[in-house]
């Protein structure tokens, strides 16, 4: 039975169990916010040693770290470099997007290694199967698309996206056509091509009951893709990206329905105006279900610096009821990212996350700051760096920039306020 299923029965499982004492909640609570489907607990059906997170109603915001191989550079071992970045950096969890080289192999590796929870997206494969094999990727079938799905499932990974919202209908619509940009989602991209090519429903929408039946099976959480989301502000918040979301608003009621978990993914580009009533949005149509955002990214002008613009926009969306945020790192729209871009991804993310934590009124993320706020008042400079977000970088920083004194920092010196408030001495010639 799935997670949900078991919560619906009224029964407090191991998973459940261990997201209340993480998060300071009662089990009861988090138990029928998963019947419900206001938390979802994506585990698979193979634990292995990776973490259990929860993401949902009432819940700290999680921060995931996309992975993966590209045609340019399929180095399994460099992957599972980048998943040590991840976690060290304090990612809840991370997704393989690989599209290079043996991808079953890929996924099993970065799985094997995992301590988080793992997500991964079937289409790519079913995609890539079907240009290595056949020389084009809408030669791909909707046997290919299930398969895949399945062969996901039975690895193991704890939860999926699926772009079930790339409708013939819109993709066929004019004002898809004056986008900007277009589809910039590759799943949704894939689709769409395959839609326009082969002149058929996505297999993923209009056979939605039997990729449910493979979910319960394997008990994955669906990760239901923004395959439409804007992929520049100026396309934000137009036609197609709404309809989508209505479309995957009545797929995630008929998920629920069959006990089967549910994620809801968002944008994407989008101006910072527009991020709070998106993510409202988002809550209003599907009754407050999980919703995980990749950024948003809040404006286009940033290529090397996007984990800026994406920290921006996923503080705003978190603080508005986003649950989930995909970082983003500094080579997004440039390249593959090395380890180091990982790390900078994460730490960005996190601290998005925090910040929109305190702003919700957590009384755990308000003592996190009251603590360091504390230890910068005595100018503890070890209690500073070792309750920071990123201790490693905050010793190294105070490391490189040495006044010659411990009691203050190379930034004020004999002027530091603190020293001079607590009136430890007076500062040369201040007499």
């Amino acid at each position: 039975m799935t997670q949900m299923e078991l919560a619906r029965q009224g029964e407090v499982t191991e998973a459940v169990r261990t997201v209340a004492e993480a998060e300071g909640l009662d089990a009861q609570t988090v138990r029928r916010r998963v019947a419900d489907g206001l938390i979802a607990i994506p585990l698979g059906n193979k634990r292995g040693p990776r973490r259990v997170m929860g993401v949902g109603q009432g819940l700290r915001v999680k921060v995931n770290a996309n992975l993966g191989t590209s045609p340019d550079y399929a180095d399994v071992a460099a992957e599972v470099e980048k998943l040590r970045a991840a976690e060290e950096a304090g990612a809840d969890a991370v997704m393989d997007l690989s599209t290079g080289g043996d991808l079953r192999d890929v996924r099993r590796r970065i799985m094997e290694a995992a301590t988080v929870a793992v997500g991964s997206v079937p289409i790519y494969e079913a995609a890539a199967g079907a240009a290595r094999a056949r020389g084009r990727i809408d030669a791909m079938t909707a046997e290919d698309i299930f398969a895949a799905v399945r062969r996901h499932g039975q690895d193991g990974v704890d939860f999926v996206t699926v772009h079930c919202g790339v409708t013939r209908q819109i993709v066929e619509c004019e004002a898809l056509g004056r986008r900007l940009c277009g589809i910039v989602s590759r799943g949704g991209t894939f689709l769409a091509h395959w839609i326009r090519r082969n002149r058929q429903e996505n297999p993923l929408l209009e056979r939605f009951d039997e990729l449910l039946d493979i979910a319960r099976e394997f008990d994955l959480t669906l990760s239901l893709g923004d395959g439409l989301r804007p992929g520049a502000i100026a396309d934000a918040m137009d036609g197609p990206q709404v309809e989508e979301l209505l479309v995957l608003a009545g797929l995630a009621r008929r998920a629920l329905a069959a006990g089967v978990q549910v994620i809801i993914e968002g944008p994407g580009h989008v101006p910072m105006d527009q991020v709070q009533a998106q993510v409202r949005l988002q809550k209003d149509l599907t009754g407050g279900l999980p919703f995980y955002v990749l950024g948003p990214i809040v404006t286009d002008i940033a290529p090397g610096y996007d984990h800026i613009t994406s920290a921006i926009g996923g503080a705003v969306a978190a603080w508005a009821g986003a649950d989930f945020l995909c970082y983003v790192t500094p080579t997004e729209h440039l390249g593959l990212p090395r380890p180091q871009d990982v790390r900078e991804g994460v730490m960005a993310a996190r601290i998005a996350a925090h910040a929109a934590d305190v702003a919700r009124g957590r009384a755990d993320a308000r003592e996190w700051d009251r603590r360091l706020s504390l230890a910068r008042s005595r100018r503890d400079w070890e209690g500073q760096a070792a309750g920071a977000i990123d201790p490693e970088r905050a010793r190294q920083l105070r490391a490189e920039r040495r006044s010659g004194r411990d009691d203050v920092c190379s930034m004020c010196g004999e002027y530091c306020v603190f020293k001079v408030r607590n009136g430890d001495g007076q500062p040369e010639g201040g007499k």
